[in-house]
């Protein structure tokens, strides 16, 4: 039975136009998870059960090639990197900055590969791996500018599809991505040496 959440998100998408085919089976999604190694949140697990949207952007485990899902798996982490590499982006939790740009790059790799996984839902918008409450946050996430584009997938679904408001807040925080989201260090992307 489909929560609220994910029963309004389908609702909003279906007003929009957006394409719904069936959901996947609980087969389908927990082999998606072996192969790609990671578990989908609970909201976003619950919304492809019960109907998977398709169409241009959405990210369509079902049919999608394993290639372009494994890059937008990593794009979180390799757009991060990007940012370290071109635009001296550096997060204060990751303690000194190395004055080596190799050596900056390689823990900068392994401080975001410790950082929950987002997984892709449309575009360039994520939802947090392996959360198992109601309400994980949506997250726009370009480069290190990452915000939080829904406050949970139906507030997301709401605000893309439908141009209503962000509003309320998330209940979920998610460490380093949230961190970005609110802008909550000193020196968010400050060069430090």
């Amino acid at each position: 039975m489909s929560s609220s959440i994910i029963t309004n998100a389908l609702h909003t998408l279906e007003q929009a136009g957006v394409r719904l085919d069936s959901g996947m089976s609980d087969a389908e999604l927990d082999a998606v998870q072996e192969k790609f190694g990671f578990r989908f949140c609970r909201d976003h697990r619950e919304l492809l059960a019960t109907a998977v949207p398709v169409g241009e952007r959405w990210h369509d485990w079902r049919r999608d090639d394993e290639q372009s899902l494994r890059g937008a798996l990593a794009w979180p982490i390799e757009s991060a990197l990007f940012d370290v590499d071109t635009n001296d982006f550096w997060a204060p939790p990751w303690g000194e900055r190395p004055a080596d740009l190799a050596e900056r790059l390689a823990v900068a790799r392994r401080k975001l590969e410790a950082a929950p996984t987002l997984v892709p839902l449309y575009a360039h918008r994520y939802m947090p791996a392996g959360s198992t409450n109601p309400g994980s946050p949506v997250f726009s996430v370009y480069q290190t500018d990452v915000i939080y584009y829904g406050f949970d997938l139906e507030n997301y679904v709401a605000r893309e599809f439908a141009n209503s408001p962000a509003h309320g807040q998330t209940q979920e925080w998610v460490p380093f991505w949230s961190d970005l989201a609110e802008g909550t260090w000193d020196n968010l992307g400050e060069d430090d040496e």
